[in-house]
């Protein structure tokens, strides 16, 4: 089968297109055919080697997959051959496996997709797993109407904002220019600032009527991660899932102290908060695609890329000019 392999970390160049064995699937695993693949930001931190939770080198990177049983192995029960099914590296010792045309895993790692679903839909829904568990896990039944978003164009920020609306929520959205504002307002945000253009502090505190918002959601942290806290209402929470401007500034206990009245709230949060919490993590992910088959979900694909360009995919994610989700076809 044809796969993308990862020898030593660099930049795209060293996503290798090559030819390797077939798996075969043993006793209780399966054989996956792909269909699509998610192209993900951790996958961009495997190949610069470092992500915190490396595969061991070399590897086939990507955590996310859609594809049909190709095969069953001995002793297989739960599933059968031409099955739809959404394969999640979450669900492997690894996050890997998932760029290439085959995957051999355990017949209880796959979910089944349901019938009538997009399968190029259902290779979306990493993005999907960690927007869930931001809006729905990280706040600890914190109540909350009102949710602005950092990089709301973004495939995390796209799918927050998505659940976010289905979840009844007035969603601010945050983007770097007109055009991914835009596209966070098609996404269902009741309101877009580009963060770039005039004062977003009084962009904010306008669309909120003064009030402020109830939750953040903020990937980018970097020397601005502060100023944050001016957009919360009372007992406002931020929640803090990256850091593509740089780690935040050491002391944010004086960003929290300018308006001791709001009395603000800062949650720190991985979606490997679940490594260990299978349940959780079975929970979310039927969540959604029950959210995919009723359409009260549906991702924004940028492209379509075959897999041999999986370097080139990753460059253009790096780039900041995806709206929404990349994916490779096998």
């Amino acid at each position: 089968m044809k796969a993308i392999r990862l020898e030593r970390p660099g930049g795209p160049e060293t996503l290798e297109y090559v030819d390797v064995q077939t798996p075969k699937p043993g006793p209780s695993e399966v054989l996956v055919k792909a269909h699509a693949i998610g192209v993900c930001w951790p996958e961009v931190l495997v190949r610069r080697g470092t992500y915190a939770w490396m595969p061991p080198l070399p590897a086939i990177p990507g955590i996310e997959m859609s594809g049909v049983v190709a095969e069953t192995g001995p002793g297989v029960s739960a599933l059968k051959v031409g099955q739809p099914v959404y394969v999640s590296a979450r669900e492997l010792p690894h996050r890997a496996g998932c760029y290439a045309e085959y995957i051999a895993v355990g017949e209880h790692v796959p979910y089944v997709i349901p019938p009538g679903v997009d399968l190029d839909l259902a290779a979306t829904l990493a993005n999907y797993q960690v927007a869930y568990h931001l809006l729905h896990s990280a706040p600890r039944g914190f109540p909350y109407e009102s949710v602005l978003v950092q990089t709301a164009a973004g495939g995390v920020g796209s799918a927050a904002v998505q659940l976010a609306r289905a979840a009844g929520k007035r969603v601010i959205a945050l983007a770097g220019t007109d055009a991914k504002c835009k596209f966070a307002l098609e996404q269902g945000a009741a309101v877009a600032i580009n963060y770039r253009d005039g004062d977003v502090k009084a962009q904010v505190a306008a669309a909120t009527g003064n009030a402020g918002v109830d939750l953040i959601l903020d990937a980018v942290a970097g020397p601005h991660f502060p100023e944050l806290f001016d957009h919360l209402a009372p007992l406002g929470l931020v929640v803090l899932y990256g850091a593509l401007d740089g780690p935040a500034p050491a002391d944010l206990m004086a960003a929290m102290r300018r308006r001791p009245g709001t009395s603000p709230a800062l949650r720190l949060f991985s979606i490997h908060a679940f490594d260990h919490d299978r349940a959780a993590r079975r929970q979310a992910t039927g969540a959604l695609l029950d959210l995919l088959a009723s359409g009260a979900i549906r991702p924004a694909i940028h492209a379509r890329l075959p897999l041999a360009e999986a370097g080139r995919a990753q460059a253009l994610l790096e780039s900041g000019k995806v709206l929404g989700k990349l994916l490779l076809k096998p």
